[in-house]
């Protein structure tokens, strides 16, 4: 598991985060920390998950709460990513765009 600096100049008001590797119970508290903290100064981000290759529930808790408290953005999801999102029909509640240029200019 490894968390990208957020790219700095990136066109667009909200900062993007790109992780990559898998993300359970376990992996994902860095990234929480992370997202809650951009969520909080930015009033959200964009969520980069080309390169997740894994989400459990806690991954997917983690998108749907801050969703509901901030402006996120998930763009270019992985196929296991979609995959997590479309089995329980989250792709119906979360913003999923599928660059992070579009993400940008939503």
């Amino acid at each position: 598991m490894t968390l990208d600096e957020p790219r700095p100049g990136a066109p667009g008001p909200l900062p993007v985060i790109a992780p990559h590797g898998d993300f359970d119970e376990d992996t994902l508290p860095p990234l929480a920390v992370r997202i809650r903290q951009a969520a909080a100064a930015h009033g959200g981000l964009i969520l980069d998950a080309s390169r997740i290759t894994f989400g459990d529930s806690t991954f997917l808790r983690l998108l749907l709460t801050v969703h509901q408290e901030a402006d996120l953005r998930i763009a270019a999801p992985s196929p296991a990513i979609t995959r997590l999102i479309n089995l329980i029909g989250a792709d119906q509640v979360l913003h999923i765009h599928p660059t992070v240029e579009d993400a940008q200019t939503t």
